[in-house]
């Protein structure tokens, strides 16, 4: 497995409250996850850096003889726990009550990758010349497409398009996405916070994600993209790319 991830505070934002992290030999797994958080008086980077450190501790009994189910069950499992502990957390201190984060999160092999999220932090995955969005977003803009009311350009520019509708530790209880998809060698999975997916187009991270340099210079290239058309919010994105074997490079965040 190759792996590259970057996060940028970007050109509006005093501070990057967006966190990711990347373990590449996870018991016989890489895991990525990205969080961007949200909440005043710096709660929105404690609560990212949270969600991320309990998700991390929570996996660390999988291995790779577990069945997809069981490694369903696990992302499931620990986003849970990382929902109360950070609610908890929020709920006992005032100044950081309602701070939550988005979560997204790829448990992955060489053949097969589960994801678990929550929010509007989102995964792709290109292979075969295409690109296609593997997460569906927790957001107020979403559901007014969904319902017709707005179209997805319109999306794009709305003024209410960083309200999602769910979050991870804002509430005791949160309902966690988790699939899973079958992948093959030369597949490609990004996961990235809005300032990323929000500024630029699927067409573009195609573009860039189909180049035939290494991922290090896609993912810059990827952030460049998005300081280029504005840089209105903190982004992160992670690559991970199946070689076909077990062997990754990579650095943890």
């Amino acid at each position: 497995m190759q792996t590259a991830f970057r996060s940028d505070v970007g050109r509006i934002r005093l501070i990057n409250e967006d966190r990711a992290a990347v373990r590449n030999d996870w018991n016989g797994f890489t895991l990525a996850i990205v969080a961007d958080g949200m909440g005043g008086h710096q709660a929105g980077e404690i609560a990212s850096q949270m969600a991320i450190d309990l998700i991390l501790q929570h996996l660390q009994s999988v291995h790779a003889e577990m069945t997809v189910e069981q490694c369903r069950d696990a992302v499931r499992q620990a986003i849970a726990i990382a929902n109360e502990k950070v609610f908890e957390f929020a709920s006992n201190q005032a100044r950081y009550h309602g701070m939550g984060t988005t979560v997204v999160a790829a448990l992955a092999s060489p053949e097969r990758v589960v994801i678990g999220h929550i929010g509007d932090s989102r995964a792709y995955l290109v292979n075969g010349g295409t690109i296609r969005q593997l997460t569906e977003d927790h957001s107020l803009v979403n559901e007014l497409v969904k319902k017709g009311q707005i179209t997805p350009d319109e999306a794009i520019v709305h003024p209410l398009r960083n309200v999602v509708t769910r979050a991870l530790g804002t509430e005791k209880q949160v309902d966690i996405d988790v699939e899973h998809l079958t992948w093959s060698k030369g597949d490609i999975v990004l996961l990235c916070s809005d300032g990323l997916s929000g500024l630029v187009s699927g067409e573009a991270l195609l573009d860039v994600l189909s180049d035939e340099r290494d991922l290090e210079w896609k993912v810059s290239k990827l952030i460049g993209l998005a300081l280029e058309a504005g840089g209105d919010d903190n982004i992160t994105a992670v690559l991970l790319e199946n070689s076909g074997d077990e062997d990754g490079k990579g650095a943890d965040g």
